[in-house]
């Protein structure tokens, strides 16, 4: 248990972390003045008004451009500034984390769990407010459990699993490359355990069609179908969440990725 009389140390104990060419340490002022930050855990000034405290919070802002932009951000939220942060809902008060993240048009956005308890019409603005960002210059470091959410909005994707970085990828790439998901027409039905092999499975058979998921050797599987004699064939795209299934959920139940 930690006294108030007791300390915690938190300088690193090797390393080193720039952002914008400033060393994290050294210059730790100067490169908050271009970052905006929501924090999983919001920790709030509960007896302040809303329009209080982003009134004091623009007054810390070195940059002093649109000073109320706050309240542009309000509205499209539909927040209401007048009330106190403490008679909040959880979704409003993630609504005030939102507008201070954003309010000042930083360099950079650290966002963990942008979304959490708002619903299904203020999620799409916070994605909006995402994609207006960097199309204006910003980078976006999008952190969410919900993936649809990052294949909408994010150009790369880094997936962490047990506590390790796993992969790095554009998300185009990562929904591409590690298997095809196909659906082939033939002229007749085709015989059963054609398509047996490792790294295919087939999902779905309904007469003439056949829907594979292939892992490897695409082209052997060509192969074979072309042999029996494709009249159709369609490529199904395959989303970001069921790349991460395939790959990185498996162990412990997927529990740890």
């Amino acid at each position: 248990m930690l006294h108030a009389t007791e300390r915690v140390d938190c300088r690193p104990t090797a390393g080193e972390a720039h952002l914008f060419g400033l060393d994290c340490r050294k210059q730790g002022v100067a490169v908050r003045e271009r970052v905006g930050y929501l924090p999983g855990e919001l920790s709030l000034y509960e007896s302040m008004q809303v329009r209080q405290f982003f009134e004091m919070y623009a007054s810390l802002q070195k940059n002093h451009t649109e000073r109320r932009h706050w309240q542009t951000l309000s509205e499209r939220l539909q927040l209401d500034t007048r009330r106190k942060i403490g008679q909040l809902s959880r979704g409003n008060k993630q609504k005030v984390g939102v507008v201070t993240a954003f309010m000042n048009k930083p360099d950079l956005l650290i966002l963990d769990e942008p979304t959490t308890g708002l619903d299904p019409l203020v999620q799409q603005t916070v994605m909006d407010l995402v994609r207006e960002a960097n199309q204006a210059g910003a980078t976006v470091f999008f952190s969410s459990h919900i993936l649809p959410e990052v294949q909408a909005v994010c150009d790369r994707v880094g997936i962490i699993r047990e506590g390790q970085l796993v992969a790095t990828e554009r998300v185009e790439d990562l929904t591409t490359q590690h298997f095809k998901r196909v659906r082939f027409s033939f002229a007749t039905p085709p015989p059963a355990g054609a398509f047996a092999r490792e790294g295919v499975t087939v999902l779905a058979q309904d007469g003439h069609s056949l829907t594979l998921e292939i892992y490897q050797d695409l082209d052997q599987v060509m192969k074979t179908a072309a042999a029996l004699g494709i009249t159709d064939l369609e490529t199904i795209p395959v989303s970001l969440e069921e790349v991460f299934l395939a790959y990185y959920g498996q162990g412990n139940g997927g529990q740890d990725a």
